[in-house]
């Protein structure tokens, strides 16, 4: 039997375009939106290439509730995963209203006309930054959402807020909040991964650039942190893990409320255990200097995953090196990442 169509809101960025491909590979049609604002129409492309399957791709905004009217018309969605929206810490901080309009603007816009079309199922991207500073390790969906530290945290936390409102107001509705720790990684083609726009705001792929001969050296922001050796300590997941935790997910939209699952590895590695073990699998050195600390950064926090094991039958099953073999396979293969193909047109694509 056929699955249905699942739409993909910012689908052609990094998690987004995995989170494609393991979708199309589970039999699931697939319809992207993307504005390519920080994204390439490439990554569907070789999407497609990979998987021997066609997806629909239409280059518009989330905000446009014009773009989304006429895709849901055209369009017999299923369930709506919703990754569009801006992601750096830093930048947040330095241009909330711009994360304000896209992060909450866009998600209202969102869940407007998918009342509009009928469509009550939705996966939402979230992000572990919820939890707030104060929040003991590890995090557990049973705690409650804290005081965030950055604007990208805050816009966050506000869109929770309202589709855990949306959902106690209208019991047709049935969502999905997954916060994220740190994807990293690439699918182990090497024909897809991260492509950050100009200086890279994630540790991986700055590490990756730094290898490769794009960089000089890496900055490391602060090495007075409260951890082992001064700098800050992350959950690392593999993209792959992460995309694969959205099937899962879908699969619990069957049952209207509202559910909650952390994704990640569930232990933490520091900046500099990072660095050796990327030295180590490369075989190259990583020159790095430190820096002040950035405003927003946490010391250190990791996820209690138990639930989504039990719930939605996922953990996270690729190791620290698999993820920087892939991202490391994945870099030498694109050192200038989507760019040197980016006239080439994906097939199945309009313009809202």
């Amino acid at each position: 039997m056929q699955k249905p169509k699942i739409l993909v809101t910012g689908g052609a960025g990094y998690i987004g375009s995995h989170t494609a491909l393991v979708l199309l590979e589970a039999g699931y049609e697939v319809v992207v939106l993307d504005s390519l604002i920080n994204a390439s129409r490439e990554s569907l492309r070789r999407v497609q290439e990979i998987v021997g399957r066609e997806l629909v791709f239409i280059e518009g905004d989330v905000r446009d509730r014009a773009c989304l009217d006429r895709l849901f018309g055209d369009h017999d969605i299923y369930a709506v995963i919703h990754f569009a929206g801006l992601k750096a810490v830093g930048e947040s901080v330095e241009q909330p209203l711009a994360y304000y309009d896209t992060n909450v603007g866009g998600s209202l816009t969102l869940c407007r006309a998918m009342h509009a079309a009928g469509v009550f199922r939705l996966v939402f991207s979230s992000s572990a930054t919820v939890y707030g500073p104060d929040a003991p390790v590890p995090y557990r969906e049973s705690m409650p959402r804290g005081r965030t530290s950055n604007p990208y945290g805050t816009s966050k936390s506000i869109v929770e807020q309202t589709l855990e409102d949306l959902v106690h107001a209208d019991g047709r509705w049935s969502v999905s909040l997954l916060r994220y720790f740190n994807p990293i990684g690439a699918h182990p083609s090497g024909r897809l991964g991260e492509d950050p726009q100009g200086v890279p705001n994630n540790l991986l792929p700055f590490i990756a650039q730094v290898a490769v001969g794009r960089r000089q050296a890496l900055t490391v922001f602060g090495n007075d942190y409260a951890t082992e050796d001064g700098t800050c300590v992350r959950d690392y997941l593999h993209v792959m893990d992460l995309a694969e935790g959205h099937v899962g997910a879908l699969n619990r939209l069957g049952q209207a409320g509202l559910h909650i699952y952390n994704l990640g590895a569930g232990k933490g590695l520091s900046v500099l255990q990072m660095v050796e073990a990327f030295e180590r699998i490369s075989l190259r050195p990583i020159p790095y200097h430190f820096a002040p600390r950035r405003d927003g950064d946490l010391a250190a926090f990791w996820a209690d995953s138990q639930k989504a094991e039990q719930e939605l039958g996922w953990r996270a099953k690729r190791g620290l090196d698999d993820m920087i073999a892939d991202t490391w396979r994945w870099q030498r293969q694109n050192p200038h990442g989507y760019r040197s193909e980016i006239n080439v047109k994906s097939q199945g694509t309009s313009k809202c």
